[in-house]
């Protein structure tokens, strides 16, 4: 018999793989840009997107323009609240650690991230802000997912990047 959670995961799970071949294309444009190349997107409940993000440091001269926190201004405008606890955001490389903090005090719901990051994943990789037990709130972390496209993409950009 399977149970109702099994079927909705593979129902979220083909979701969540065809919005990260979206974001891997999002991202590759990012990286031809010149910033490394990161994309995400905010769905609610009922998988919509509520906000859309990609690397924007070099472009803004912004140290905080990391995709995840361009996706959650844009979803906190079009949803009327900065509380997304019933909503998921998807990355293509595990959020570093001030994303992952700011995802915290947004409280979402889920995360879903791409390539895993050893040195500075915050979600699990080098600490895990997730479950840490000075959070406040707790957040379902699936990842990673396509590692390895989304890693690959990545060592590729920074490969040519320090030639």
């Amino acid at each position: 018999m399977v149970h109702q959670d099994e079927v909705c995961r593979t129902v979220d799970e083909e979701l969540w793989r065809r919005w990260m071949e979206v974001l891997m294309e999002r991202a590759a444009e990012t990286g031809r840009n010149g910033e490394v190349p990161v994309a995400a997107v905010i769905l609610d409940e009922q998988g919509r997107c509520i906000g859309h993000g990609r690397n924007r440091r070099e472009t803004d001269r912004d140290p905080l323009g990391h995709a995840e926190l361009v996706a959650l201004r844009q979803a906190a405008l079009v949803q009327g609240d900065w509380r997304f606890n019933q909503c998921t955001l998807l990355v293509t490389l595990e959020p570093c650690p001030m994303c992952a903090g700011a995802l915290v005090q947004a409280r979402m719901g889920r995360v879903v991230f791409g390539a895993a990051d050893p040195k500075r994943g915050a979600l699990g990789g080098c600490l895990n802000l997730a479950e840490d037990p000075s959070s406040h709130h707790h957040m379902d972390v699936v990842g990673p997912l396509m590692q390895e496209r989304a890693g690959q993409q990545l060592a590729e950009w920074f490969r040519r990047r320090r030639r």
